[in-house]
């Protein structure tokens, strides 16, 4: 039995009817190399079977403390049942990529079982007008609680599942599974009692930490080494989200986009991904006629996992807000602004060590969490949220060699993100084999029309082409 971090736990105290706190995982497989030319339900539950001891978290579930008085508990499920999770859908013909983005929408609308172990898998057959992959390919859609996993940990458990060789056999099991009994009730109040005093100590030992990084975090602010983020201006993608959703995603080249962030000194291949998340943005409010005369601002996930954690599981991860520059036309001229904001995020997130801020959110009190979101629920649609930025933009490395399933080679990987309430729109990037995806996750009422913001984010990256590379591009 194993205890949720408060950061982990977090994501099941945020979870809401109308705003699950899962993503997913979208992959294109071309079964064409695999034994007898097709993979079917059968093959990919024997697949997954041979690979469950590999990850954790597919056969552990939440056990919660009543009341909330505490964090929630990992237990081995005596009652996995496998079938349960790994499940089957066919698109009807012509099985295009619309098709295929709306089956997504629905199943990333529906809530995960939270008495279960916090995943499903779908196999979807019958896609036969995709670009770029053989008819008759098939896709898989995982999608995992963000309270088992985030982007890093989340990345590892896809290659986990995944070979490098299409006749590749899973490794042996060293240590064989063995299921858990619940704890009663009266054992996790116990332990709550037990943990209150303990985080006290623990608390009282990172506050005297963050206190000396005080005064000089202060000091250069107050030189102006950096700036704070203002409030961020209201937007359609603020207020109470519904439980519908949209999506849809555009491909890039990797090595096309090192080269455009060669044109700006000091620029990163994430800094071209917001300035082109940025531009899809500016586009879309203006045909709207709902531009803000100020910037958006985004979250960009950070990751602080040690070196060696990779293949941990939960959450190792801080953030910081930036400025997307959506108030800046030229393409060009976006892309040095958001390379200098983000300079001044991480000067400002490195004054205070982005560590010490994920570890304070340790500390969050479940229950008092769990009646605000309750709350929160209760509030008419139309209430604003309180999110402190207008977008999230989280760009998870992935595997930079082939990979396959089941035999089948996976073709492009799309990651489909988490809209919650005062935040209606996710982008998630994910990048294999040379291919970066940039995926637009929404609540259906915020961007009804996923297709013309795929259509915006294709504009913004060829006028970032046109105005970095000129007549090379």
């Amino acid at each position: 039995m194993q205890q949720l971090s408060g950061h982990d736990a977090s994501f099941v105290y945020f979870d809401l009817p109308h705003a699950p706190m899962h993503g997913c995982f979208l992959g294109l497989y071309d079964p064409s190399k695999a034994p007898a030319g097709r993979v079917d339900l059968e093959k990919i539950q024997g697949h997954i079977a041979e690979r469950l001891h590999l990850a954790r978290c597919f056969r552990q579930r939440l056990v919660r403390v009543p009341f909330d008085w505490d964090h929630p508990y990992w237990v081995e499920d005596k009652n996995f049942d496998l079938e349960y999770h790994v499940r089957h859908i066919a698109l009807p013909p012509p099985g295009d990529w619309a098709q295929l983005c709306r089956q997504c929408e629905r199943i990333q609308a529906r809530s995960l079982d939270l008495s279960r172990p916090l995943w499903e898998l779908y196999l979807i057959e019958g896609l036969n007008q995709l670009e770029g992959v053989p008819s008759g390919s098939f896709a898989m859609l995982i999608k995992f609680h963000h309270a088992a996993i985030d982007g890093a940990s989340g990345a590892e458990i896809i290659q986990a599942i995944h070979d490098s060789d299409p006749g590749a056999e899973a490794g042996p099991v060293e240590d064989p599974w063995e299921p858990e009994e619940e704890p009663s009730a009266a054992e996790l109040l116990w332990r709550a009692h037990s943990n209150a005093w303990l985080r006290s100590w623990e608390y009282a030992g990172l506050v005297a930490r963050t206190v000396p990084r005080l005064a000089p975090f202060n000091r250069r602010l107050l030189r102006q080494e950096f700036s704070v983020p203002g409030a961020p201006p209201a937007t359609r993608f603020g207020g109470r989200v519904t439980a519908h959703r949209s999506f849809d995603a555009v491909r890039l080249e990797l090595e096309e986009v090192r080269e455009l962030k060669r044109s700006v000194d000091g620029a990163t291949v994430n800094d071209v991904l917001i300035t082109v998340c940025g531009g899809a943005l500016r586009e879309y409010l203006q045909e709207k006629r709902e531009l803000p005369e100020e910037s958006l601002l985004a979250m960009l996930p950070i990751s602080v996992r040690d070196e060696g954690d990779e293949e941990g599981a939960g959450n190792r991860v801080s953030a910081m807000v930036v400025p997307i520059h959506t108030d800046v036309e030229d393409a060009g001229e976006r892309l040095a602004a958001v390379r200098e904001s983000t300079r001044n995020s991480k000067e400002m997130t490195n004054a205070i060590g982005a560590r010490l801020l994920a570890d304070h959110t340790q500390f969050m009190p479940g229950a008092l969490i769990g009646q605000a979101m309750r709350l929160t629920a209760a509030m008419p649609t139309e209430a604003p949220g309180a999110a402190n930025y207008n977008t999230v933009i989280s760009n998870v490395p992935g595997p930079r060699a082939r990979l396959y399933a089941a035999g089948a080679r996976l073709v492009s990987t799309y990651g489909i993100g988490i809209p919650h309430d005062g935040m209606g729109l996710m982008h998630g990037i994910w990048s294999y084999c040379g291919e970066l995806t940039i995926g637009a996750t929404a609540c259906r009422e915020m961007l009804p029309d996923p297709e013309f913001y795929a259509a915006c984010l294709g504009r913004s990256y060829r006028s970032l082409k046109h105005a970095t590379l000129g007549g090379r591009a």
